[in-house]
């Protein structure tokens, strides 16, 4: 196996750079591809903006900490769909039968499958998302200490590592179900939209199931929350701020799991 490993890492070097030449080719329409990309992150941030012209609080937030949640999350999203978000094609893949040619190659299918159509036009959405997280974290008014300093880099890392769980989770239900891919954008694509909100604004069942029983509530309002040294309003102990890596962790090896289970079920379409 050592010996096969820089094999492996020419391989999908091959094919990242062979996915970069192509998407390159013509400069002027991915250089429009680029800027175009950044509007959902730029309507996020937007959507904040007109919020608070009519009131000067969202479920108890100032402007600043809420831009804090919405950086948090437009930075943790925005780079896990670009390096993961492609996924969501896996329903084409088994019903045309490409992914028959994927899993004859001897290499993993699952980075396989992220390099190719890898769309690198959405960098500028990241570099976007992270901007907006460096401008929001610099207006939040936070006591900077060594600790706020490692959770500010941490949190989006899990972020991203929670986001790419969950694109490779749902996108396994292709495995059973090919016309999946509505079900798998109401819960990844909602998810985005839940976390660039305090968990604050919802109540009742909603919020417990999202926010908790499905972990969104680690990605932005329980990092902010450590961050701007705030007590939560709902009452869950200071320690949970600095839970996320350890939910993405549980994320990724869920997701881990359903992967291989999708694997191992499915059957060539013989095409």
């Amino acid at each position: 196996m050592p010996r096969r490993a820089p094999g492996r890492v020419a391989a999908y070097r091959a094919l990242l750079g062979a996915q970069a030449r192509s998407q390159a080719a013509y400069r002027t329409s991915f250089l429009v591809d680029l800027a175009g990309n950044v509007g959902a992150t730029v309507l996020d941030v937007v959507t904040v903006l007109v919020i608070f012209q009519v009131t000067r609080e969202l479920g108890g937030f100032a402007f600043a900490e809420t831009l804090l949640m919405v950086g948090l999350s437009a930075c943790a999203f925005a780079t896990a769909d670009l390096l993961v978000g492609n996924i969501e094609r896996l329903s084409r893949y088994v019903r045309t039968g490409l992914l028959d040619a994927v899993l004859v190659r001897p290499l993993g299918a699952l980075p396989q499958l992220l390099l190719m159509d890898l769309p690198l036009r959405k960098v500028s959405r990241a570099v976007f998302g992270l901007a907006v997280l460096v401008v929001a974290a610099a207006r939040a008014g936070i006591d900077w200490t060594p600790g706020r300093v490692a959770l500010v880099v941490l949190a989006p890392a899990a972020g991203v590592v929670f986001f790419g769980s969950l694109f490779v989770a749902t996108a396994t239900v292709a495995f059973w179900w090919t016309e999946s891919g509505e079900l798998a954008n109401s819960v990844t694509y909602g998810g985005r939209d839940f976390t660039s909100y305090p968990v604050t604004v919802f109540g009742g069942w909603f919020r417990a199931v999202f926010a908790y029983g499905l972990g969104f509530a680690f990605v932005s309002y329980q990092p902010a929350l450590a961050l701007l040294g705030r007590a939560d309003p709902l009452g869950l102990p200071a320690w949970a701020g600095w839970a996320s890596p350890a939910v993405a962790l549980v994320a990724a090896a869920l997701a881990a799991a359903a992967w291989r289970v999708g694997i191992r079920h499915y059957r060539s379409t013989g095409s």
